[in-house]
């Protein structure tokens, strides 16, 4: 009998950088410094250089990251109590929860069937005069429309806030620009199973903004620009010295994880025949998708699952089986009416795809689909 192929396998992909591991956590120890220290002022400008912005700021999760932007805005006077953010309604709830924690209106739009990303063409009749804002998702590692929800946001000013949680390194084909500089901020997260993925929980903020910078920077620290002088009501979300380390020591390698990333895309694209079977659209430009996620769709996509852990032992999961407007925690938004999200949550379901997946399990995960045939 064949062996499990794991959905994800952290431990296979963090023992290939094990000693680096080491080395810098006994780094972190005998420093006696675990917050706010050299390692992450390092990883900050290494991550700032990644993205090609002028600044990078450590924070606890992704989640906060996006808080800390909406929350910055609001203290510089950008944003109010009741005003609008338009955001993907097939996004994780961690996008929505930003808007709302901060006192906002999230304004759920569409997305694109094909690429999973909000659909710019329905943005502008989303816009009020309460709108202040557009927050795209980059879902599973595809940079959205960017050139044309930066437009959009021009004609209107508005701020434009990216969620880049699932596309580090990914590439918007245009402007040859990574996500993180295609806007006003964008947030990060570091969550384990992400492309640059941290030991726990941790996240990051990249502007070229100096003003929402050295607020944000404040606002992640007590709200405090110097000690026990406090210029805001502000949060503890700092990124701890161990997991700047080990991201110092991942984002060396970031670009040519991501490189067989998309390798193995390619194969499962080109080979997964199965008519029953709809695979995401390959970009023209290989470098604009860093596929966090191989999401395909099925009408059976429940049976499909059952299928392949039961008949070939291969985990699968679905990203995600609940849209937020469904969820109790907004049962404020369930009358709301978003067919196409809907769709996506009933059928989506995602393969395998990581670094270390080695060849005869991917051949194994692409004939195991295509055997596939729904009762």
């Amino acid at each position: 009998m064949n062996s499990a192929i794991k959905f994800l396998d952290l431990k296979k992909i963090n023992s290939l950088y094990r000693q680096e591991f080491n080395q810098q956590i006994q780094s972190v120890l005998d420093s006696g410094h675990y917050i706010l220290g050299n390692e992450g002022e390092k990883f900050e400008q290494e991550f700032a250089k990644f993205c090609a912005t002028k600044y990078a700021l450590g924070v606890a999760n992704g989640l906060d990251a996006l808080i800390l932007i909406i929350r910055a805005y609001k203290e510089l006077g950008v944003f109010c109590d009741g005003d609008e953010i338009i955001v993907p309604a097939n996004t994780y709830i961690a996008s929505i929860l930003a808007i709302s924690a901060n006192n906002l209106v999230p304004i759920l739009v569409e997305p694109n069937i094909n690429t999973y990303n909000i659909n710019p063409d329905l943005i502008e009749s989303k816009i009020t005069k309460k709108t202040k804002a557009i927050l795209p998702v980059h879902l599973y590692g595809r940079c959205a429309e960017m050139q044309k929800i930066n437009k959009i946001a021009y004609k209107y000013n508005l701020k434009v806030i990216e969620d880049c949680a699932q596309a580090h390194g990914a590439i918007e084909f245009e402007s040859n620009k990574k996500v993180g500089n295609l806007s006003d901020a964008g947030a990060f997260s570091f969550y384990p199973g992400k492309n640059l993925g941290a030991l726990g929980d941790a996240g990051a903020i990249t502007t070229n903004n100096d003003e929402l910078y050295q607020a944000i920077k404040a606002l992640r620290n007590y709200g405090s620009h110097q000690k026990y002088h406090n210029l805001f009501k502000g949060f503890n979300s700092r990124l701890d010295e161990i997991q700047a380390g080990i991201l110092q020591v991942k984002l060396k390698y970031l670009d040519r994880d991501n490189s067989e990333r998309q390798n193995i895309a390619k194969l499962f694209i080109e080979n997964i025949k199965n008519p029953n079977i709809i695979c995401p659209q390959n970009p023209q430009n290989l470098t604009s998708h860093v596929w966090h996620l191989f999401v395909i769709r099925t009408k059976n996509r429940d049976e499909l699952q059952k299928f392949l852990l039961d008949k070939h032992q291969i985990q699968t999961v679905i990203h995600y089986p609940i849209p937020p407007h469904k969820q109790q925690a907004y049962s404020e938004l369930k009358s709301l009416n978003l067919p196409i999200t809907e769709q996506i949550h009933r059928e989506v379901l995602s393969l395998p795809l990581y670094p270390t997946l080695g060849s005869q399990e991917i051949e194994r995960i692409i004939e195991s689909i295509n055997h596939y045939q729904p009762k």
